[in-house]
């Protein structure tokens, strides 16, 4: 490779970031849509109407995103621009008319919810960054933003929420945030950086899935009695 190749493929690795850095917002949305589609689908569970179809797919979709960007001290995303809530709504009348067609709604709720994780934790994660945080912080923002919408889906469908599962769910997140957090600080690229965190989290949610990986519990034991303790 020459040196006029590797200007041309810095050059285009140039336009890449460029074209992430305009996707990111748009992560919002699209993560938004798929988890107001897990929320909807918990309402048809529920045989709810269509208001609740659309409440719940609402508050799932914008909830885990409003609460990233209260503790940034930011404009909350939908308040500034519509168009997720918007998005979560009209997601949730289609699956109000089709959730019928799905032949295991429950198994549905969870491979979106897994894309939808992937999705948000890298969103979550770079806002963090963007707006001046640290690694740390930017990675609670993105596990954050990855297990808020579905705590208060699962709290307002009444179903076992994410975080008694013991599929790892939130390790998974996590896992997505670190991997961006390390690549965006060796100067791998934003781009690159996204990909792989997402496609982390994602993956270590599906083998968990999959196969039903789960961390060590705590277990039980019996304590000491009074006279030990003294």
């Amino acid at each position: 490779m020459n040196w006029s190749d590797l200007a041309n493929f810095n050059a285009v690795l140039d336009q890449l970031l460029v074209v992430l850095t305009k996707l990111l917002p748009a992560l919002d949305l699209c993560s938004a849509a798929v988890f107001a589609i897990t929320g909807a689908l918990v309402a048809s569970r529920k045989q709810m109407d269509i208001i609740g179809f659309m409440w719940l797919g609402v508050v799932t979709g914008v909830g885990g995103g409003t609460l990233r960007d209260l503790l940034l001290g930011v404009p909350v995303f939908w308040v500034q621009d519509a168009t997720p809530v918007v998005a979560c709504l009209i997601a949730s009348v289609i699956v109000y008319f089709t959730a019928h067609l799905a032949v295991s709604r429950y198994q549905l709720i969870l491979w979106l919810d897994a894309v939808g994780m992937a999705l948000v934790t890298v969103a979550g994660t770079a806002k963090g960054i963007d707006n001046g945080a640290g690694p740390v912080v930017a990675v609670a923002m993105g596990a954050i933003t990855a297990t808020v919408g579905g705590i208060i889906r699962d709290i307002l469908g009444q179903e076992p929420s994410i975080l008694l599962r013991k599929e790892v769910y939130i390790t998974a997140a996590l896992a997505g945030a670190v991997v961006y957090v390390l690549l965006v600080g060796f100067d791998q690229g934003r781009w690159v950086a996204a990909i792989s965190g997402g496609l982390t989290a994602f993956t270590i949610r599906g083998l968990a899935l999959n196969f039903g990986w789960s961390l060590p519990v705590y277990r039980s034991r019996a304590g000491r009695d009074a006279d030990d303790a003294d």
